[in-house]
């Protein structure tokens, strides 16, 4: 079911001021910047050994990284598990109880297919399905 611990997504205010501490001070390799306007979010991805951080910065006030941030703080945001067929895991997620926010998979960063747990669900934790094409 599940693959590996695809990444974990840590909400910043800044990619420009937080950057410089995973590449220079940890010398994380960044892999590239992306903006996924549905998510109203800029994401900076670093290779950290087989499992990747995303920093993930606001482009809204409105967007739900902004509003995590001005609610807890910056941080880690969630924990994204890869799996093979997100539909069935859906599906399956249902079946046991688990409470999905989305009902059905959609579009995330880097084209994966993803769809979040309720964190009531898995003890507080904001968990992600992820399922990369390809």
């Amino acid at each position: 079911m599940i693959k590996k611990v695809d990444h974990i997504g840590i909400a910043v205010r800044s990619l420009e001021t937080t950057l410089p501490f995973y590449t220079e001070v940890l010398h994380l390799p960044l892999l590239g910047i992306e903006e996924v306007e549905s998510q109203k979010v800029r994401v900076a991805f670093l290779k950290a050994g087989e499992t990747k951080l995303e920093l993930l910065e606001p482009t809204s006030e409105d967007s739900t990284i902004a509003k995590y941030i001005e609610k807890r703080g910056e941080g880690i945001h969630h924990v994204a598990l890869g799996v093979d067929s997100i539909e069935e895991r859906i599906q399956e997620m249902n079946e046991k109880g688990i409470t999905m926010i989305d009902a059905e998979p959609r579009i995330g960063a880097g084209g994966a297919h993803i769809a979040f747990m309720h964190p009531k669900s898995a003890s507080g934790v904001l968990v992600e399905l992820c399922e990369k094409k390809g």
